[in-house]
């Protein structure tokens, strides 16, 4: 026999091998398997018995120490000893409690129409003026607008008007825009003015008025909101049409703002230009 031959014989022969012990693994891993099955079984057989055994055991303590047994719906508890029967819990009728009766919804406020009236513009004086500590176009205002303290204003007018001419000047104020911060200092109303390119000049109120006196326009009810939301643009929607006349009056669609009794709010030299 050649050596080829011989080595094709050995080849063959490995192979039967090999498949015999594949069988013998496989027979060896089923037998395996069975038995642990078996063995599984039967721990859970005696893990089942022990549970019910501790459950009729704990029944029992508790038969004796007088607690009352609940039976399981479709399930019966064994007892070694004799206990009375469980009563049955007494259900009591759930109470009907009456329906509340819903009430019919409110209809919601009707809009105001978007104008001058929606703004809270008061007579206000100016009680103390100081530059902003942390902005050099900032005075930093005390004004008494008729309420029990002064409120605080944040205004840019350093490089328009003079401190001097604002100290204790009595002057007009919007009091209902969102109190803002301005480099940390919280600013509560807005001073008004005629304002153009040739210059920014403060509003003059008639003579004889106080702080808190309201500013009307005829024909235009005056019914401003707490606060105005910012988000409904009133005042940005409003200011477009103030403006001062010919007779430096300050006018909202071309009508005088005007104190009642007292006369109008005027500007200084500034006329037909925007008020803001």
């Amino acid at each position: 026999m050649s050596s080829i031959d011989r080595i094709k014989q050995n080849a063959e022969s490995a192979k039967q091998t090999i498949q015999e012990l594949k069988n013998e693994l496989s027979f060896l891993n089923t037998e395996y398997n069975t038995l642990l099955a078996k063995q599984l079984r039967e721990e859970n057989a005696k893990l089942f018995a022990a549970v019910e055994e501790a459950k009729t055991r704990l029944v029992q303590l508790e038969v004796k120490n007088g607690i009352k047994q609940i039976p399981v719906p479709n399930q019966t508890t064994k007892v070694s000893e004799d206990p009375q029967p469980a009563k049955p819990v007494e259900q009591k009728p759930k109470e009907t409690k009456p329906k509340k009766e819903k009430k019919p919804k409110e209809a919601p406020p009707a809009e105001l129409p978007v104008d001058i009236g929606r703004l809270d513009l008061r007579i206000a004086k100016i009680e103390d003026v100081q530059r902003h500590p942390d902005a050099d176009t900032l005075y930093l205002l005390k004004i008494n607008c008729g309420e029990d303290k002064p409120r605080t204003v944040c205004s840019g007018l350093v490089k328009h008007v003079p401190i001097e001419e604002l100290r204790d000047r009595v002057v007009m104020l919007l009091c209902n825009l969102k109190p803002v911060k301005m480099r940390g200092i919280t600013s509560e109303a807005m001073v008004m003015c005629a304002s153009s390119e040739k210059g920014v000049e403060v509003l003059v109120p008639p003579e004889g008025c106080s702080p808190g006196e309201a500013v009307h326009c005829e024909g235009y009810t005056r019914q401003p909101d707490p606060v105005m939301n910012p988000k409904k643009k009133i005042f940005e929607t409003v200011a477009p049409d103030l403006h001062t006349d010919g007779a430096l009056r300050a006018c909202y669609k071309g009508v005088p703002l005007m104190v009642p009794e007292k006369g109008a709010v005027v500007a200084k030299t500034l006329a037909n230009v925007p008020v803001k």
